[in-house]
């Protein structure tokens, strides 16, 4: 989200004067014009790079957000600067801080808050210490914004791009928190395992498959072209090839023949597969089959379950319609099928029927029933909340537990396959030493 300020006349006519939060230009002036505000200035937030001398003659260059550049100067002269300078960022390329780096600001910020040391101070300390250049000025700025009085959901809001949806929401929900600490190591808890969430991922899914295709490519360019450079020599003198030598130059031919035919039919459709994962259907239809894989289905629907209820947990705020809460659990989960039956199906039948939370949850029928009865037992017993800490707990241990080990039998089953391609291709390149041809006049 972008930050603008408008300049022009309410429906009234009245002279106005505001701020607002939008994607694009476009789109926030649609959103002024559906207000019948008359747009005089729309003035983008922006990065500005600046140089200034401080009034005990120290120089100082950074970068700082501000509407315009007469603005920035305006503000650095009323506090005494001289020499000021300032220039527009001209490329401006938001790049978002590696994730080691979000963790530690949130750690260390935990870590603070436990000092009990004030929340601004906290921000000017980490900002100063921190080496990232995109956090650096993010911190500072949300320091500024929140001195201003702005909320803080809509200050980190407005840095998704740099924390992350999640937990930009959830730093955010903290500044109005009564226990901020709490919600700052929930958050980084959350990351943890969203982190190790991607990595079993690679770790299952594309190393296994890189190292297959891979390997499959080297198969294919020495089956079509550096074995029959080798073993062409019986053709070439009419000798009498070795059978596998033989079946594997007509397989040479066959692939030289049909190569083209070949790449089109798995490079299209594989290439088409992967442009509609990309789409709100896609993404739907590939996290509910990818969850009833054989194996290791289970555990990734168990670990977006754990994902799901960590994030509950730590927003729930007891009431049984929290529909807020649901949603940014199924939205943290990392599972389009779950976060679809979640918003379509169990958020409606309480809105709609006045459901209660479980058996709304039961109805979306995206978690198993292992979560549905340790629920209802929460449910009984008053303390949802309670029950859906144990759940995260429960699915953390034995994802981990149990993912090491199938990813362990992944690697060996590759393991496995590279074994037997190169022993085959071994045995077929030896044939040929094994052929003694006729001695001439024999």
């Amino acid at each position: 989200m972008i930050d603008f300020r408008v300049t022009g006349k309410g429906p009234d006519g009245a002279p106005l004067q505001a701020v607002l939060s939008a994607k694009t230009k476009q789109e926030a002036k649609r959103i002024l014009e559906s207000k019948g505000i008359r747009i005089d200035k729309l003035e983008q937030r922006k990065e500005f790079n600046y140089t200034v001398t401080t009034p005990t003659n120290t120089k100082l260059k950074g970068k700082k957000q501000a509407y315009s550049t007469q603005e920035l100067k305006d503000a650095f002269v009323k506090h005494g600067y001289k020499n000021v300078k300032v220039e527009a960022v001209l490329l401006d390329f938001k790049v978002a801080p590696p994730m080691q780096s979000i963790l530690q600001f949130i750690n260390l910020s935990s870590f603070m808050l436990q000092e009990e040391m004030a929340y601004d101070k906290i921000l000017e300390i980490l900002a100063e210490e921190e080496q990232n250049a995109t956090l650096k000025n993010a911190l500072k700025n949300i320091q500024s914004e929140l001195k201003k009085g702005r909320e803080g959901e809509d200050v980190f809001k407005q840095y998704e791009w740099v924390f992350g949806k999640f937990p930009a929401y959830m730093l955010g929900l903290a500044t109005k928190s009564g226990n901020m600490n709490e919600v700052y190591l929930a958050t980084a808890k959350y990351m943890e395992r969203d982190a190790e969430y991607k990595r079993s991922l690679r770790s299952a899914f594309l190393s296994p498959m890189f190292t297959v295709v891979l390997m499959m490519g080297a198969v294919v360019y020495y089956v079509g072209w550096i074995f029959p450079a080798t073993a062409g020599m019986f053709t070439r003198f009419g000798l009498p090839a070795p059978p596998l030598t033989q079946a594997t130059l007509d397989l040479s031919d066959w692939f030289i023949a049909n190569g083209w035919w070949i790449s089109i039919l798995v490079v299209v459709p594989t290439a088409a597969l992967l442009l509609w994962f990309r789409t709100p259907q896609g993404q739907f239809y590939r996290d509910k089959w990818m969850v009833q894989l054989p194996v290791i289905g289970h555990l990734l629907h168990k670990t977006s379950i754990e994902i799901f209820f960590r994030v509950f947990g730590s927003v729930y705020s007891g009431a049984d319609n929290n529909i807020e809460t649901l949603k940014a659990a199924s939205e943290a989960s990392r599972n389009k099928w779950m976060e679809h039956g979640v918003k379509t199906i169990a958020i409606p039948m309480m809105l709609r029927d006045g459901a209660a939370l479980v058996p709304a949850m039961a109805a979306s029928k995206v978690f198993n029933q292992t979560t549905l009865n340790r629920l209802r037992s929460g449910a009984e017993t008053g303390n949802i909340l309670a029950s859906a800490n144990q759940i995260a707990r429960f699915f953390e241990q034995e994802t981990t537990y149990k993912m090491k080990g199938v990813i362990g039998s992944i690697e060996m089953f590759v393991m496995i396959y590279i074994g037997v391609v190169l022993v085959l291709l071994t045995v077929v390149s030896s044939e040929i030493a094994m052929v003694s041809p006729p001695v001439p006049g024999m």
